[in-house]
C-alpha cells in the first residue's frame, strides 16, 4: 500500500509520539497505519508499506493485541489473519486510559496503601508518613475520577471536557471585555461571583 504524504506524517509522527510515552516506535507506526487507514490490513502488507521487517511486525501485533488495541479479523475466501483497530478516537482513548491505569496507575496504589497499612510505616518520620500518604491520597481521588469519566459516553465526555476547560478560566478569573454586539450580561456571567 502507498502511504499519501499525510499518511507518511501523521504514521511517523505518531511513532515518534509513541516513543516519548514508553511504546514501541513499530507498535505505534502499526497503531497509527491502521487508525489512519480505517480497514483491516494483513501482517505483509503492514510490513511493507512501514517498511519493517515481519517479525518486528507479528511481535508488534502481538503487543497492540494485549493492550486490545488491535483485534484480528478474516476476509472471505482469505485465509490470512487480517489486523483492524478501532477508528472511534473516544474508544481508543478510553482503552488506552483503562488499559495505563490498570497496568501503571492501580499497582502504585495498591502499594502505597500496603505501605501506608504496614505496621513499620508509623516508624517513618511524620513528614515522610504526611507526604506518602497525600501521594495515595491524590493517585485515590484520580484513580476515582478515572473510572468515573471511563463510564460517560463519548458525548457526555466530550461535554465534561469541554466544561473543564471553561470551569478553569472561571477559576483563574479570566475575563474579555464584552465586544461589539455581544451580550453584555453573558461576560458578567463569566466573571467569578464572591
Amino acid at each position: 500500500m502507498e502511504l499519501t504524504e499525510i499518511q507518511r506524517k501523521f504514521v511517523v509522527h505518531w511513532g515518534e509520539m509513541g516513543s516519548m510515552w514508553g511504546v514501541n516506535r513499530t507498535v505505534s507506526q502499526i497503531h497509527a497505519l491502521l487508525f489512519a487507514h480505517g480497514k483491516p490490513m494483513h501482517a505483509e502488507e503492514l510490513s511493507d508499506t512501514l517498511g519493517v521487517a515481519r517479525s518486528n511486525i507479528s511481535n508488534s501485533l502481538k503487543e497492540l493485541q494485549a493492550w486490545n488495541l488491535v483485534r484480528i479479523t478474516h476476509i472471505l475466501g482469505d485465509r490470512r489473519d487480517y489486523f483492524e483497530t478501532s477508528v472511534d478516537v473516544w474508544e481508543l482513548f478510553r482503552t488506552v486510559v483503562r488499559e495505563r491505569k490498570e497496568r501503571e496507575f492501580d499497582p502504585t496504589i495498591r502499594v502505597l496503601h500496603e505501605l501506608v497499612s504496614s505496621p513499620d510505616f508509623q516508624k517513618e518520620p511524620a513528614d515522610a508518613q504526611d507526604r506518602i500518604r497525600s501521594t495515595m491520597e491524590l493517585m485515590d481521588k484520580l484513580a476515582t475520577w478515572a473510572d468515573e469519566m471511563l463510564r460517560l459516553s463519548p458525548g457526555t465526555l466530550d461535554k465534561v471536557l469541554t466544561l473543564g476547560a471553561s470551569v478553569q478560566k472561571f477559576v483563574r478569573g479570566d475575563t474579555a471585555p464584552a465586544g461589539k454586539g455581544e451580550d453584555p450580561d453573558a461576560h458578567h456571567a463569566s466573571l467569578p461571583m464572591i
